[in-house]
């Protein structure tokens, strides 16, 4: 049996369908009892269980053979990210009482990066698990391709504004489809220790690789305006956010190199699923 957190996002949901068609027991984790009727009519157990519950947590990974992992994403922490924190020591005392077989961590590409950013959410949570006697594994995933979610209007329009700068910069990108198949095939591996795990798409993408696909998808042109980075912090503070230093720092890490994959003795993989393919999906949304 693998319990799944995550289920209601995409990751998470696709990882729970995978094993699901493979014939596996899955049990769906989710914080929300009305939000499990879907998974029990796909046949999967249900356990009740937010981030920062260990107790429920626990419960929820007692005879697993496997836990795949998701800290609940948050654009815009408070200082020092005490929501990490507090989610990384329940799932620390959730794994050493439940004792699952193995653990599949969704990470990031740069959690290993000390400068401060975003992504050092997941380094707390990498940090804390480290220490555990649970075979785990780091699924470090690129940039997310579906990101572009939020660019299908602009594109519409034929004017996308990026953040991604200078525009033909490629950086590290893959799909959600790939990160949910390689954790699902990571659940039904064996190892001990610690494993890293890289993954990106075919290929590595660019703000105007972004542009082109969607004029390909959309069938007609659209160009790429860079966002001045002056104009960065006021734009997301006017946007609702009260700390945006640390996705600030995030996209420059993205735009000047420094965050990318750690290399070294990490496993590298690729998923197939093309930028191409995934924006012509989102536009027929």
């Amino acid at each position: 049996m693998y319990a799944i957190t995550g289920v209601t996002g995409k990751v998470g949901g696709s990882v729970a369908k995978i094993l699901l068609a493979a014939g596996v027991r899955v049990r769906a984790v989710v914080r929300d009892a009305a939000k499990a009727a879907p998974w029990s009519a796909l046949g999967a157990d249900i356990a009740i269980a937010s981030s920062d519950d260990a107790a429920a947590m626990t419960k929820a990974f007692e005879g697993a053979d496997g836990v795949f992992l998701m800290n609940p994403p948050n654009f815009d922490p408070q200082h020092d990210f005490p929501d990490s924190r507090a989610s990384a020591a329940a799932f620390k005392h959730a794994i050493e009482q439940a004792q699952p077989g193995r653990v599949v961590l969704l990470s990031t590409i740069g959690a290993h990066v000390q400068e401060p950013n975003l992504l050092n959410n997941m380094l707390i949570v990498e940090t804390a698990l480290r220490t555990s006697s649970t075979p785990m594994a780091f699924l470090r995933a690129g940039w997310f391709m579906e990101n572009a979610a939020w660019d299908v209007e602009p594109a519409r329009s034929g004017v996308i504004p990026s953040f991604l700068q200078p525009l033909d910069h490629a950086i590290p990108m893959v799909a959600t489809v790939d990160i949910a198949r390689a954790a699902a095939d990571l659940l039904r591996e064996q190892w001990n220790g610690v494993r890293i795990v890289e993954l990106e798409g075919p290929r590595r993408y660019s703000a105007n690789d972004i542009s082109a696909a969607f004029a390909a998808a959309l069938g007609h042109p659209v160009r790429t305006n860079a966002v001045p980075r002056d104009t960065w912090e006021s734009l997301f503070r006017s946007q609702g956010m009260r700390n945006p230093l640390p996705r600030i720092r995030m996209v420059d890490g993205f735009n000047e190199g420094w965050i990318d994959f750690e290399g070294g003795a990490a496993e590298h993989r690729t998923g197939p699923t093309s930028l191409d393919t995934v924006l012509q999906r989102l536009v027929a949304v």
